[in-house]
């Protein structure tokens, strides 16, 4: 009897939160809110070459058309998401593995189990990317005035449900980064050893951010393609990755368009946040 009590007490402490949570969390947030910061006006260019076919410098003149007051349009949705996200990323990855580590004692499949999960639990959130989409796309400047009247026009006239279209492909890139990011951020802070500071954590984070968005690039086109959509029965990814093969003359290479200003953005936006998401580390975890 008491071998089952000690059991469930050693069970219970494993699955219990624990203050590293939260602090993983909160290192997590302030990351993202200066990477949102530094690199929203480059990630609308990306959006207009993905969502338009165009080149940079088209996607840069539309832009500077459309004037100061619109280039920050649509951070809101980013803003939120992304702090939400990043928290619930790096803090659900930390946790769920050394629970699995634990569990399983098996290093490769606790790293596969919590890429997962987290991947899943930050696809909560895609109700924000779903609006930030619809807010930089010029064919709803007219239509929508902030982010709070697109979700109550989602809602009101379509329900929950049209804030999570483009599901599929969010869970497979979340899912899949998460777990090319953190395997390889591993192994350079195994490498780096005592080299570890701010100048080295950025590089890395700058190059493996770089490398794991460029490999799951057509994810976000495919995503974007089926999130621009209002109303309407819910494409399937295969006929959507169909539609935008035909419509871009047949060419896999269409699915990366924007993948060069992609690539500068994430490699400084996953530098940025490596290098903060560490550094706040270094003092929240010498806080006891």
């Amino acid at each position: 009897m008491s071998n089952i009590t000690s059991q469930k007490l050693s069970l219970y402490s494993i699955l219990k939160l624990k203050n590293d949570d939260l602090k993983e969390f909160i290192c997590g947030w302030g990351a993202a809110v200066i990477n949102v910061t530094v690199t929203f006006p480059i990630n609308k260019v990306i959006f207009r070459q993905i969502l338009e076919g165009v080149p940079v410098s088209a996607a840069v003149g539309q832009i500077s058309r459309e004037g100061i007051q619109l280039l920050y349009r649509g951070i809101l949705p980013p803003l939120c998401q992304k702090t939400l996200s990043l928290s619930l990323m790096f803090s659900t990855y930390e946790g769920c593995k050394q629970r699995f580590c634990l569990f399983t004692k098996n290093e490769v499949l606790a790293k596969v189990l919590a890429a997962n999960i987290a991947g899943t639990v930050e696809a909560v959130l895609m109700p924000l990317e779903r609006v930030q989409t619809l807010l930089q796309d010029w064919r709803y400047h007219d239509k929508f005035k902030n982010t709070s009247h697109a979700f109550r026009y989602l809602l009101t006239n379509y329900g929950v449900s049209e804030c999570y279209r483009g599901m599929v492909p969010i869970i497979y890139r979340n899912g899949l980064s998460n777990l090319m990011f953190f395997t390889l951020r591993d192994q350079s802070k195994a490498l780096m050893g005592e080299q570890d500071s701010l100048v080295t954590n950025f590089v890395c984070g700058a190059l493996i951010g770089g490398f794991t968005s460029t490999v799951f690039y057509p994810m976000n086109v495919i995503k974007i393609h089926m999130q621009t959509k209002i109303g309407g029965s819910f494409e399937k990814f295969q006929v959507v990755i169909r539609d935008v093969y035909v419509s871009r003359d047949r060419s896999l290479a269409s699915f990366y368009k924007g993948v060069h200003m992609n690539y500068m953005r994430s490699f400084i936006s996953w530098g940025v946040i490596n290098a903060s998401y560490d550094f706040l580390k270094s003092i929240f975890f010498e806080i006891v």
